[in-house]
């Protein structure tokens, strides 16, 4: 068959776009790209187009005529010796520059080895022609496209050690008073190691809890004002509540729970009774 020109773009027949919000990066190879095909770039992308691991060009936002170096091989010299197929096979890397979200999940532990969940969400973008040069560059294509979860493997190991700075030497019942402080080692220790995939950082958040779903209730508890004791006490009595058990209150009260009345007297019993005739 013979080389034709053909529209390379992003939209997908329905109109929608192939990249969406999760995918940062997506390959087309395609060995029917020749010179003259027309190129789309959408206005929230860069696309990059590659030879043989080459970049030939970087392009923008707008339509255009590629210029590739298999122009002469057209028609019959191509059918005869290519077999009807380009000898060169091109690349288009089309690079969203959308603001994308990730999410990072991850456990670290507290002073007392207590083990404290985390979920770190934060916006990430593509500013410029030379950071989409980076993504390629430093970041490989497992499959066709770059997607925010290769994103989040990349960086997981950076958040981690960033939050377990400062976890670690932090008692479990401070942690929140310090979430500011992991905020910031967060975001240092994310932009320094994004900007080497040409990745940019915008806004980051942190939340840490216990892991336990025991330690969280109680933790809460404490925050409204009860002490050690008198939060184990409530969790305890709701527990119980959850059960039916009428005793609950009792538990939350700290005081014994009695079946029937108060004694009104003593009455004596058995010999007692014959020694008193």
């Amino acid at each position: 068959m013979a080389i034709t020109r053909q529209v390379i773009t992003s939209l997908q027949r329905d109109g929608t776009d192939a990249l969406g919000t999760r995918t940062v990066a997506m390959k087309i190879v395609d060995e029917s790209i020749v010179s003259g095909s027309l190129l789309t770039v959408e206005s929230n992308h860069f696309c990059i187009l590659k030879s043989r691991g080459a970049v030939l060009n970087v392009y923008e936002t707008g339509q255009y005529a590629l210029q590739t170096p298999d122009k002469p091989l057209v028609g019959s010299v191509v059918q005869g010796f290519f077999g009807g197929s380009s000898p060169w096979v091109y690349e288009v890397i089309y690079i969203n520059r959308s603001k994308l979200l990730v999410r990072n999940e991850g456990v670290a532990t507290s002073a007392e080895m207590a083990e404290m969940s985390y979920v770190v969400d934060y916006y990430i973008h593509i500013d410029s022609k030379e950071e989409a040069l980076d993504l390629i560059t430093h970041m490989p294509f497992a499959g066709a496209v770059i997607d925010t979860k290769e994103i989040a493997d990349y960086a997981g190991p950076a958040i981690e050690q960033a939050i377990n700075q400062i976890i670690q030497i932090t008692k479990m019942e401070n942690v929140n008073e310090r979430i500011s402080d992991v905020r910031e080692a967060v975001k240092a220790h994310l932009t320094d190691f994004l900007k080497v995939y040409g990745i940019m950082l915008n806004d980051l958040k942190v939340l840490i809890m216990p892991r336990d779903e025991r330690m969280r209730e109680l933790i809460s508890l404490q925050a409204i004002g009860l002490t050690p004791i008198e939060a184990v006490r409530y969790y305890l009595a709701l527990r119980m509540a959850d059960k039916g058990l009428v005793s609950a209150p009792n538990a939350a009260a700290g005081v014994p729970f009695q079946i029937g009345g108060q004694p009104t007297g003593f009455y004596p019993l058995g010999d007692e009774v014959g020694a008193t005739r």
